[in-house]
């Protein structure tokens, strides 16, 4: 199969029907924020005179209340990584998920801040950061509201909560706080212009497919609506203990964007949760899918590459001998040692069924069965060498028959039925012309008395109007009084017959029923040596340099060497040509697969839920054998030669981050595909390795420059999208384009 793979690892883009729909929103900014509010009132009486009259009713005092310093935990609807989570996270933002959609707008960061900047935010904390977790596991010092505000739950700023803006019964509630060293505090910290984009609202529900198709936009279901805050840090990728805080940034709003005071910063940790990611070695899924593609990350490996052969170089002008020898190899063929009967030792080719072109057809004579290994035999007369690729498949299948008991048996009993059957078909002529449709097995197969029976009742002249038995019934009496003696007459059989029989119409299908159940043990094992399910793995890839390690091939199936391989398997047994006749009674089975994809990678045990999916066109097909050599080696057998082969990571809930290979997928803003991917990778390659880094603050914490000073991500994904003149995507589609979404990896065939 001749194959070339696109470039890129991309987010998979095709999925199942459509059961949810998730949609993005800003934000949700309430009609009143949380706090305390007083209503005056005041009534002015205009008086004839012309002197007013100013009445001014007692000022009602009232509370909006929201969560401030605490909040139900059952109110988080998901978290990831998961808490205690242990995998490869390194490239992955943590966020959580509220039930509560308007919670982190419910309140004003800070008495100049506009109202789309949320008052709480998501940080992650890596081992030795936080003095009083030095192990990052989630540990927090508790408290009242009071002590907080009080320093008396240790060193570290409070928060600067506007005087009268607590409630009394808010001072005796209970707080869990962290202590963030100043360092820390302004390495981690969002300045207030990016908050707004590491939150937003989710909506999750039915497709409202009728609804999209019309170009409209349905109200927000207010039932699956969930706020999501982002964090903007990665896990560090040399692996570890890490803790996510969602804190209040509620009093601090100057210190977001000025230094933190050497005190250190007491945060209010309203939730939080810790997870281990290990050492990320640069092996993810999308790195080894990208390398099976690639040579050098960006440039696709040719399609000569892919093919199932041991690669073989020589000169572009080749001719001779040579020539055919890198034409046998290119086709998937390797030179082996062969010693001749004569005690000769030269080389021979050799491949199994898989090649990487299709196999040409053979000009053979008109018996297209093969009665040895020798048959099989191709000689080079020009080049004195042979091509022992059938009689090498003869040989297995021969072998595979004899190393198995039940075929075996099964065989035999089958031709020995079927030969019974086909002779007494062949000494009762009007049982074969006639009489073939109303036949059972058993009829063919019975005791010798039964034949003699036989005999009896379709003897005679059929213009008579009588058979042999009814003749001699009434010829009996007669005959004996005239003195006559009747004597039996044996019928020649002629040797011949038994093999001329089985050319009639319907007698072929009438002695596979000889023996049903040994017939179908015989047709069940060839159909899974047609499937090549008896083959080690050396026999389908001769030589390891065809396959190397982390490496995907395809190839096609030469269907004359499953042939020969049911030949040989066929050829047990076999005494005379009876026999080799019944044999093709057998080879009528499933057909031959067409093409094969072999991959060696690590992909196969790390992976085990890999959706591999092939296509002719745009229809999927299955495959007809499945199947794992060891631990990393997978073969896959499809019915039809394919157009194009999908690699796709497992699926996994929403989350957020970059691939395997450092780069996010662009995706649709705007019209009728909005959340489609664009087929673009962001950033584009550059020549330095690392593409994303120049997104990070410069401080190796590995925290992402949304909005703030030097090369920021939201201008560049902005301009990314067509946008200028100061334009910016929305919080929505910051979101939209941070989607970490499981990675696919095609390859097409020209």
């Amino acid at each position: 199969m001749t194959t070339t793979s696109e470039p890129g690892s991309q987010p998979r883009t095709s999925a199942p029907a459509a059961q949810h729909r998730t949609r993005f929103f800003d934000h949700r900014i309430p009609s009143l924020h949380a706090g305390r509010y007083i209503i005056d009132n005041q009534h002015t009486l205009k008086n004839v005179d012309g002197a007013d009259r100013t009445i001014t009713a007692t000022p009602q005092p009232f509370d909006v209340v929201q969560p401030r310093f605490s909040f139900d935990p059952t109110g988080i609807n998901a978290q990831f990584p998961v808490p205690d989570a242990v995998g490869t996270y390194s490239q992955t933002l943590a966020h959580i998920n509220l039930d509560a959609p308007g919670l982190p707008w419910n309140r004003l960061l800070g008495p100049n801040q506009p109202p789309t900047v949320p008052w709480m935010a998501l940080l992650l904390f890596r081992e030795g950061e936080l003095p009083e977790d030095p192990h990052a596991v989630g540990l927090v010092k508790g408290g009242t509201v009071r002590q907080l505000l009080d320093r008396g739950l240790g060193p570290g700023k409070p928060p600067a909560l506007p005087a009268g803006s607590v409630r009394p019964d808010e001072y005796d509630e209970q707080c869990a706080t962290i202590l963030v060293p100043q360092a820390v505090f302004d390495a981690v910290k969002p300045l207030p212009a990016e908050m707004g984009f590491l939150a937003h609202l989710r909506e999750g529900g039915r497709p409202d497919a009728d609804h999209i198709r019309a170009g409209a936009d349905p109200e927000p279901d207010e039932g699956e609506l969930n706020a999501v805050l982002v964090t903007n840090r990665f896990p560090a990728a040399t692996g570890g203990c890490h803790v996510v805080h969602l804190v209040s940034l509620e009093g601090f709003d100057q210190l977001l964007t000025a230094p933190a005071p050497t005190e250190d910063v007491r945060l209010v940790s309203l939730a939080s949760w810790s997870f281990t990611t290990e050492v990320d070695s640069g092996t993810g899924f999308g790195d080894l899918a990208h390398h099976l593609a690639t040579a050098d990350g960006t440039t696709p490996r040719p399609e000569d590459e892919l093919r199932l052969r041991v690669p073989a170089s020589g000169p572009a002008n080749s001719a001779g001998p040579q020539k055919e020898a890198l034409d046998r190899m290119g086709g998937g063929a390797v030179a082996l040692p062969q010693r001749l009967e004569t005690g000769e030792r030269t080389l021979a080719f050799y491949r199994g069924p898989l090649t990487a072109q299709p196999a040409q057809d053979l000009p053979g004579p008109a018996a297209t069965r093969l009665g040895s290994a020798g048959e099989a035999l191709i000689y080079l007369q020009q080049y004195g060498v042979f091509d022992t690729a059938y009689a090498a498949a003869f040989t297995t299948g021969r072998t595979l028959a004899l190393a198995d008991a039940e075929f075996r048996t099964a065989l035999l009993e089958f031709r020995s039925a079927a030969r019974t059957a086909a002779r007494r078909l062949a000494s009762h002529p009007q049982l074969a012309a006639s009489a073939v449709t109303a036949l059972t097995g058993r009829d063919l197969t019975a005791p010798l008395a039964f034949e003699a029976f036989d005999r009896l009742l379709t003897g005679g002249d059929a213009r008579s109007g009588g058979a042999r038995l009814t003749q001699a019934l009434d010829q009996a009496g007669p005959q004996v009084r005239a003195g006559l003696r009747r004597t039996a007459v044996r019928a020649r059989r002629s040797p011949g017959d038994a093999r001329a029989v089985l050319a009639q119409p319907g007698v072929a299908h009438l002695l596979t029923q000889a023996a049903p159940d040994d017939f179908a043990k015989v047709t069940a094992w060839l159909d899974a040596l047609r499937r090549l399910e008896m083959l080690s793995l050396s026999h389908l890839v001769p030589d390891p340099r065809a396959l190397p390690a982390e490496s995907i091939r395809f190839a096609y199936l030469d269907p004359a060497w499953v042939q020969a391989a049911v030949d040989g398997a066929l050829s047990v047994g076999v005494g005379h040509a009876l026999d080799a006749d019944l044999n093709a009674l057998a080879t009528g089975g499933g057909p031959v697969p067409k093409c094969a994809v072999l991959i060696n990678s690590s992909l196969v045990p790390n992976w085990p839920h890999i959706i591999i999916t092939a296509y002719v066109g745009n229809r999927a097909v299955e495959p007809v054998r499945d199947v794992v050599y060891g631990t990393e080696i997978q073969l896959r057998l499809y019915p039809e030669v394919i157009d194009r082969f999908e690699l796709a990571e497992p699926p996994r809930g929403l989350c957020f981050g970059l691939s395997d290979i450092g780069t996010i997928e662009l995706r649709e803003i705007s019209g009728n595909r909005i959340g489609h991917p664009m087929g673009e990778e962001f950033p584009p390659p550059p020549p330095a390795d690392c593409r994303f880094k120049r997104f990070l603050r410069p401080d190796d914490m590995d925290v992402l420059n949304v909005d703030g000073p030097g090369d920021a991500l939201l201008p560049a994904l902005s301009a990314a999208h067509g946008l200028t003149g100061g334009q910016r995507i929305s919080s929505a589609q910051f979101a939209l384009q941070m989607i970490d979404a499981p990675q696919v990896q095609n390859f097409s065939r020209p």
